[in-house]
């Protein structure tokens, strides 16, 4: 029989194709992971991933062993999850995660709600970071994660739409783009945009700040930041250039950044995640408790979660910003 360690560690490699992040997401050495590999390669008796210095990609052999295996596993996981969630109901203690200011203040906002229907669950709340953005709903510290869209991982599930923000974008206040009024995808490509450290997804990556724009010019890459203030700092230190939403900057004002607003970017959605395998009665009745929140704010504009977004301004240099815009309601298709 395999052991749990060179089943998961399987699956997850199989996933990222990245020996760094499989470990990262297991909270064990990579070191542990190549050897938990290489013995369950010596166990089937062939490899079962293609290595060089640059890829990791799984081999036929591979992948016909990761589509008999991973849909088995998984329903061992929900089994379990279930029998867990039914055993426990809805009472007890639900960790919530969020990932920025305005997210905060909705999940308060929810938590609330939630509270007066469940009186008997408590809803603790922790922040989380971008370079960070999946990890504590892997680890267990959240059963449920209000963050920036898009996910698109195999062991979460996503939930819907409960706030979206315009996008804006931070540039030095003494930058020739803080004189318009707006700015374009195209604008980009006219300075270094900074990425994000950490464990953040590639997908995710290039949905807030693309590789090329529209026309196909290359975006230039900055340095990488592990933090929204990181980032910021950077921007008001001229170092360079960053799309953010709107909330960003109701909630960030830093010295010397400047935000001007999009005229051609979808924006920026934040919505809830949890683990498919922890799934519990606990978990459903609080996503549906938040979705029916965000349905009500509806065209409201979210004003309870954006109150220093409305004419607090959003920039130490008033000449070139206007009024961060509210947030678009999630029920505005």
């Amino acid at each position: 029989m395999l052991e749990r360690l060179e089943i998961e560690s399987f699956l997850i490699l199989a996933d990222e194709l990245h020996f760094g992040r499989t470990a990262e997401r297991l909270h064990v050495s990579r070191a542990r992971i190549s050897q938990t590999i290489q013995g369950l390669e010596r166990r089937i008796g062939a490899p079962l991933f293609e290595r060089t210095s640059r890829t990791v990609l799984l081999t036929p052999l591979g992948r016909r062993l990761y589509e008999e295996v991973e849909p088995g596993y998984r329903r061992v996981e929900q089994g379990v999850a279930r029998a867990q969630a039914e055993a426990r109901g809805v009472a007890g203690v639900l960790p919530v995660g969020y990932l920025g200011g305005a997210t905060g203040e909705f999940v308060m906002d929810a938590a609330r709600a939630f509270g007066r229907i469940r009186p008997d669950t408590e809803v603790q709340i922790h922040e989380t970071q971008i370079s960070d953005l999946l990890g504590p709903l892997r680890t267990g510290r959240v059963d449920v994660l209000v963050t920036h869209f898009p996910v698109a991982e195999s062991d979460l599930t996503c939930g819907p739409v409960v706030l979206r923000v315009p996008r804006m974008l931070a540039v030095p206040a003494n930058h020739t783009l803080a004189k318009r009024r707006s700015v374009s995808l195209e604008d980009l490509a006219r300075d270094r945009v900074f990425a994000c450290s950490g464990n953040v997804p590639d997908y995710w990556q290039e949905h807030l700040a693309p590789t090329r724009t529209p026309s196909g010019q290359p975006v230039r890459r900055g340095r990488s930041a592990a933090t929204m203030q990181e980032t910021l700092a950077m921007v008001g230190a001229g170092q360079g250039i960053s799309p953010v939403g709107a909330d960003v900057a109701a909630h960030y004002t830093p010295r010397g950044v400047v935000y001007v607003p999009f005229s051609d970017a979808e924006p920026v959605e934040y919505g809830l995640v949890w683990r498919t395998a922890g799934e519990t009665a606990r978990v459903r009745a609080f996503v549906e408790a938040a979705s029916k929140l965000a349905a009500e704010l509806g065209t409201a504009g979210q004003k309870a979660a954006v109150q220093q977004a409305d004419g607090s301004g959003i920039t130490d240099q008033e000449p070139h910003a206007p009024n961060a815009p509210d947030l678009i309601p999630a029920t505005d298709r």
